[in-house]
């Protein structure tokens, strides 16, 4: 039961880095884990709507261009469904059992994600109301699908 994260930027804060390579390996032996970078755009300060826009649009390109057919796409949005660690679990299980091999989160950038991503993904999921770095959100969401495939495993897990 492969999953592939698919971020926009790369981690370039060393603890963030260093988390995420921990969670991978932990889940290693769990669940193998995928984790796709594609290029963030630079956002000139106090940009226009417009060039918001933009951006989110080159980014959510290079996003689409990594994101295969038959691939079940789960945006991060801020504003979607906010699910418990068991209930991640219970969507993973049944996703699998369903035959979606090919499961894909997405973590945006700093602007989120652009309608065409929204629009491809096959549902949202929310990790919180309140707004993480990127950076952050990988880490968070690693340890979650960490937490889920113990559960899954029917191995203890810290609440």
């Amino acid at each position: 039961m492969p999953i592939t994260i698919l971020c926009v930027g790369k981690q370039r804060e060393p603890f963030y880095a260093a988390a995420t390579a921990e969670y991978r390996k932990r889940l290693s032996r769990l669940m193998p884990i995928t984790l796709v970078e594609v290029p963030d755009e630079r956002e000139p300060e106090n940009p226009s709507p417009a060039l918001c826009e933009q951006v989110l649009k080159k980014e959510g390109q290079r996003i689409l261009s990594k994101i295969g057919p038959q691939d079940y796409v789960i945006a991060m949005c801020v504003d979607a469904k906010q699910p418990s660690s068991e209930e991640l679990a219970d969507k993973i299980k049944s996703l699998f059992v369903e035959g979606k091999s090919n499961v894909t989160f997405v973590i945006g950038g700093s602007l989120g994600l652009s309608s065409q991503v929204l629009a491809r993904a096959n549902e949202r999921m929310s990790m919180s109301r309140m707004t993480f770095p990127h950076q952050l959100a990988r880490v968070v969401l690693l340890e979650q699908l960490y937490r889920a495939a113990k559960i899954n495993a029917g191995e203890r897990y810290h609440k």
